[in-house]
């Protein structure tokens, strides 16, 4: 058995998105529906906001987490952070 790669959500428990420096990190993979999990790191708020409108967004403090569902369509949801526009990620529904 071949273990999935660390950006892949096995299950919903496991889809996270972890911001640090300003930087969302790799894109992740999660199954329709997950619960997505974000912890901002930073000391700054952030968001997480779909570039698809409507399909996910979210505000989260400083040091703070949060959480938001991934669409049920499967597909790659390119996201951005509003108050930080040179921040962007990708989360792919499978």
């Amino acid at each position: 058995m071949t273990a999935a790669p660390a950006s892949q959500a096995t299950d919903a428990s496991a889809a996270k998105i972890t911001i640090a420096s300003h930087s969302f990190g790799e894109p992740i993979t999660v199954p329709p529906g997950a619960q997505v999990s974000v912890t901002n790191n930073d000391s700054v708020e952030h968001s997480v906001t779909s570039d698809t409108a409507g399909a996910f967004d979210v505000d989260i403090a400083g040091n703070a987490d949060g959480s938001f569902t991934a669409p049920s369509k499967p597909g790659s949801y390119p996201f951005h952070c509003t108050y930080h526009p040179s921040m962007h990620g990708t989360l792919i529904v499978q």
